[in-house]
């Protein structure tokens, strides 16, 4: 299972860069191309895990997940590729070029009210878990067609 060590990636790089804050992170958004190999609900999963004890922990995980497209080399036109990827033109039979959908990026990070645990930032405190994150499906993940 690749997202753990995916979201163990995401909590260190999101973690050093709000370091400065002091604050814990209410919710983290990753954009992730349907084409990335990545399970939305491993990672969700998996996220919670890695979260745990650090300025993440209780963070929600919104998915934006990014249709794969392809524009056609020989007529230009662009179209979804589909799962799995159809990578040649339903119209004149050339190849595609990927225009998207390889995508795992971090997009935002939203910081919670407050310093964490109520302490100073750089007494070492984290805030306690509170459990997995809570997906917000509607505004979380745009579903695949």
């Amino acid at each position: 299972m690749h997202e753990l060590s995916i979201a163990v990636a995401v909590v260190e790089q999101v973690e050093e860069a709000v370091r400065e804050q002091g604050r814990a992170v209410a919710s983290l958004t990753l954009r992730i191309g349907e084409l990335a190999g990545v399970v939305p609900e491993a990672l969700d999963f998996s996220f919670g895990l890695a979260a745990e004890g650090t300025a993440l922990a209780g963070a929600r995980l919104l998915i934006e997940t990014v249709e794969a497209r392809g524009r056609c080399e020989g007529c230009g036109r662009e179209a979804a590729t589909g799962m799995p990827p159809v990578l040649w033109c339903a119209g004149c039979g050339a190849p595609l070029t990927l225009l998207g959908g390889r995508e795992l990026e971090i997009v935002r990070v939203t910081l919670a009210d407050g310093p964490l645990n109520g302490k100073d930032a750089d007494d070492g405190s984290r805030p306690a878990p509170s459990g997995p994150p809570v997906r917000d499906e509607e505004a979380s993940h745009v579903p695949h067609r």
